[in-house]
């Protein structure tokens, strides 16, 4: 099957150094580039966080996508958002790295490469996040600093964050 994506990477996955990171704006993406984000968001959003709900929000066309691949395969993702589409201010969002490549820190630097890419097309200002409360810690690590209470989406605990520029 052409479009069968493996159960484990074709080589040994050493960690982020062998990533390629690509931003694109949404017009500009391959479609088998698309297919693979939309593929990844799927397996893990609505899959494996056994969340059903409609990933394609109508936001993908206005935002910036970054992909980190390994070989041909994705295993890191997420896009920027301009200031007012998802939040007044900058965001990120749709974070999510590839189950083949958890626990060998593929998280912080698609962070740190969407915070750069971030502000290098939207110029340096605030981002915004709705983050799943159980990586607060985590995004605290990268610079964002919890803002308000715990409020639920699609039945999981999330809590809006901000960087400040």
């Amino acid at each position: 099957m052409r479009n069968k994506l493996p159960a484990e990477l074709p080589v040994a996955f050493e960690g982020p150094d062998q990533v390629n990171w690509i931003c694109k704006p949404f017009d500009v993406l391959a479609p088998a580039e698309l297919y693979q984000v939309l593929r990844l968001r799927s397996e893990v959003f609505v899959v494996e966080q056994n969340c059903p709900y409609l990933d394609e929000d109508n936001r993908d066309q206005e935002s910036w996508h970054l992909m980190g691949f390994a070989g041909d395969i994705l295993v890191a993702y997420c896009r920027i958002l301009p200031p007012g589409l998802g939040f007044s201010e900058l965001s990120i969002g749709r974070v999510v790295s590839s189950p083949l490549v958890r626990r060998k820190g593929i998280g912080r630097p698609l962070m740190l490469n969407a915070i750069r890419n971030a502000w290098e097309i939207f110029g340096r200002q605030d981002i915004r996040i709705g983050a799943q409360f159980y990586l607060v810690d985590f995004y605290a690590s990268v610079g964002f600093s919890r803002e308000g209470e715990i409020y639920l989406e699609d039945d999981i605990e999330h809590v809006e964050m901000c960087l400040k520029a």
